[in-house]
């Protein structure tokens, strides 16, 4: 990724120059035109609302349009719109069943570009935040986009989708194959099909997560065996854990990067471990009944059991993915506590290139809190951290992201039988909730369910099935959260970006504080997680952590 964001030399030039100087010639780009913080941020913010009304009058038109074998009409406006809204954010919430509400032409026209280009933005604002924290010219964001499509996201995505595909991921237009059951000759059963392969590695790899089936990676045809998992799980973790050694070549510091990297490394494998141990153990309740410890397999599927799904679990919520191989719900405690943990801090490893730009706007911040603590001048890489830098860094972490869960969330939670439709009384009610605003804030995608989120499927609603205003308001409270938890930080992450690459590099002294050491990487570790832990402690005391006492307690 480096070579390919400093332009040199990659052995896919020969084929992929000329088909972008093509693409730059038809969109009009200047490829050697910078851009500042705000003209990249238009850039983004345009280029997502044309997109945008394409994917909603692809989805509002599905029903006259072709690749639509089971002739499926338009969902409601409001489900709609959340789609589209949740696919251009690159967070994927999904509020419908794939094979019940959307045609083949919906699903690749539609939502398949949609994993393209969203991911290819959040890849292309990481990349301008490492060239301003690096002192460079933020870059251009057409050719960005660009260059994160054909040389980074294509690729992979061609190999992986044949991988798939031998692993037994259908790839097909193929309508739903109907066959009777064993059971009774007499009735039939409509096995659902579609063009999966190609869909599911853009899912994963771009950190997308939305299933082309409604149970997501816990099918069959998504996720067949332990060979496709494993893929899936490569796939998803693959790019920003490479972002962080990206930063260290632009850089020139790569001893950095491997700390940043360590740091990371370790509280994801912490989270691993805590997550694990709940699943391991399962819920005494049960091992009361039984007689003995057995693993939690509720909510889980037999051919990935609970160690599986417990890595799979925590590695889509870090990396802000979202695709699931079993149901968050049904996880003990530990896998709530850690999950929602995920999403609260969002740099485990975190999103689609904003996931690197958030640990970096937390080292800025660590800087500043050790640079008081010791009595010197805040500086990261050469560079004056002042008041606009905290500013910008403070409102990232502090203030945006807990706005865009707290007051939706506590909005629903005032009216948990007209609004927030919970299927749970008590402590895992409350997570419910708070984990489909933190999924929607975090651009992540996943959720808890027992929500009443969805409105009735196209089909039913022209069989006479009527709409919900449980579901309307789950469709249009969380596109606020969707789309707060995505621009406003992205604005936020250029402008400080574009502040530190017009700082001048003071020169080094025996009085500089140095950033590249162990102890400072373990100072940004105490910081990130007291300031998560200011921020969310008491949510999470009211959700997962209540939870565990109450079942410990043999109450659950």
């Amino acid at each position: 990724m480096a070579r390919v964001y400093q332009e040199r030399s990659t052995f896919l030039d020969p084929i992929l120059n000329p088909i972008e100087r093509i693409l730059y010639t038809l969109v009009g780009v200047q490829t050697k035109a910078e851009m500042t913080g705000w003209q990249y941020a238009r850039a983004i913010l345009y280029s997502n609302i044309v997109m945008g009304l394409l994917i909603f009058l692809i989805i509002m038109n599905q029903g006259w349009l072709p690749f639509n074998p089971t002739k499926i009409p338009a969902p409601t406006w409001d489900t709609a719109l959340h789609t589209t809204i949740s696919f251009i954010t690159n967070t994927n919430q999904q509020h419908y069943s794939g094979e019940t509400y959307l045609s083949y032409a919906s699903q690749m026209w539609g939502l398949g570009y949609h994993m393209f280009t969203s991911a290819a933005t959040g890849l292309a604002v990481g990349i301008a935040f490492i060239r301003g924290l690096t002192g460079r010219p933020l870059g251009n964001f057409y050719v960005d986009l660009i260059r994160s499509i054909t040389r980074i996201l294509l690729p992979i995505c061609i190999v992986g989708g044949i991988a798939l595909m031998v692993a037994g991921v259908p790839e097909t237009l193929a309508g739903p194959v109907v066959f009777p059951t064993l059971e009774d000759s007499s009735v039939s059963q409509a096995i659902a099909l579609g063009p999966v392969a190609h869909f599911e590695i853009i899912k994963q790899l771009g950190e997308n997560g939305g299933g082309f089936f409604a149970i997501n990676s816990a099918h069959p045809f998504e996720n067949p065996n332990g060979f496709s998992n494993l893929i899936q799980i490569v796939a998803m973790l693959s790019i920003p854990t490479s972002l962080i050694y990206t930063y260290g070549l632009f850089a020139n510091n790569t001893k950095q990067a491997w700390l940043v990297y360590g740091m990371v490394g370790i509280i994801y494998i912490t989270f691993i471990i805590i997550t694990a141990i709940g699943e391991y153990n399962g819920n005494p309740a049960v091992n009361t009944l039984l007689g003995s410890t057995q693993p939690n397999l509720e909510g889980k599927e037999v051919r990935f059991g609970w160690a599986q799904s417990a890595l799979f679990a925590v590695s889509t919520t870090g990396t802000m993915c979202g695709a699931v191989n079993s149901l968050h719900d049904s996880f003990m405690p530990n896998g709530g506590f850690v999950t929602l943990s995920n999403m609260f801090l969002q740099i485990i490893w975190g999103g689609q290139g904003t996931g690197t730009a958030y640990l970096f706007a937390y080292l800025i911040l660590a800087v500043f809190v050790t640079g008081l603590m010791v009595g010197r001048t805040p500086e990261f890489l050469g560079r004056k951290i002042e008041k606009r830098e905290v500013v910008l860094a403070s409102f990232l972490i502090l203030l945006v992201h807990p706005i865009s869960i707290m007051i939706p969330a506590g909005i629903a939670l005032a009216f948990p039988d007209q609004l927030a439709g919970i299927s749970n009384p008590g402590f895992h009610g409350f997570a419910q909730v708070l984990y489909e605003y933190a999924s929607a804030a975090a651009n992540n995608g996943s959720g808890f369910e027992g929500l009443g989120d969805s409105q009735p499927s196209p089909i039913a609603i022209a069989a006479g099935a009527k709409t919900t205003a449980t579901a309307l308001w789950w469709n249009l409270s969380t596109c606020f959260s969707l789309l707060a938890g995505r621009y406003i930080p992205i604005i936020g992450l250029l402008l400080l970006a574009d502040s530190m690459s017009r700082k001048p590099q003071v020169p080094f002294t025996v009085g500089t504080l140095r950033t590249d050491t162990g102890l400072f990487t373990g100072v940004t570790a105490g910081v990130i997680l007291i300031l998560g832990a200011l921020t969310f402690f008491p949510v999470l005391a009211f959700g997962p952590i209540g939870e565990a006492f109450w079942i410990a307690k043999g109450i659950g």
